[in-house]
């Protein structure tokens, strides 16, 4: 058993970079598409929807395999590496989930918030950034602590693009050793200890958030 433990923990160690490299991209992808989804302007409310649609209508298998097996191809002639590849699948694919859960975190905002902004005479991305925005954070992280917990879990498909995450670590050891259950107990515990670390630091910040805005 001691034996399976370094080449999981190294699979281990690609599937958290992998997961906190998306969920960064993830996350600005979210902001960026929730505030266009705000915007006056119709071009990027509707710039902001249509990523919504394509990327939360769409299997993130198919989103990863287009990046990696398509893009190489005519006209596009673009080879990306299996950690950009994963990264910015993984990415793209949280961000459209996870702007519609901003956009519903800004709905959450009570109404006297905005006005009170603009009693205030703040310019509207003042009243957006500084006002409302740390609000809807509030509203944001519990089911932003799942979407993280989820994209974790999805991040298992990297190993179809050739990424030697904790997936493919795994099946490696399962063939060479024909010790499946215990390779597969490991990665079941490795994916619990890691979803658990995900929830227990947005727990934090949810207290520490409340604490700013008390």
């Amino acid at each position: 058993m001691s034996a399976l433990l370094p080449l999981l923990w190294r699979g281990a160690l690609v599937t958290a970079q992998v997961t906190l490299l998306a969920a960064a991209l993830a996350a600005l992808l979210a902001l960026a598409a929730a505030a266009a989804r705000q915007a006056p302007w119709r071009a990027l409310r509707a710039g902001g929807a249509a990523y919504v649609a394509v990327f939360r209508g769409s299997s993130l298998l198919v989103q990863l395999f287009w990046l990696f097996y398509v893009l190489p191809l005519p006209p596009f002639d673009l080879r990306l590496a299996p950690l950009t590849v994963g990264v910015l699948g993984l990415g793209l694919n949280g961000g459209a989930y996870g702007a519609e859960l901003l956009r519903g975190a800004l709905a959450a905002v009570p109404r006297g918030q905005h006005e009170a902004a603009i009693a205030l005479s703040l310019p509207p991305l003042q009243r957006w950034w500084r006002i409302v925005l740390p609000q809807a954070l509030r509203h944001a992280l519990p089911p932003a602590t799942t979407l993280l917990i989820e994209l974790l879990k999805g991040s298992a498909l990297v190993s179809l693009v050739g990424m030697a995450d904790l997936s493919m670590r795994a099946g490696q050891l399962a063939e060479a050793t024909f010790e499946t259950g215990p390779v597969y107990a490991l990665v079941l515990l490795g994916y619990f200890v890691m979803a658990q670390a995900i929830h227990g630091l947005m727990r934090l910040a949810e207290r520490r958030l409340a604490r700013g805005q008390a």
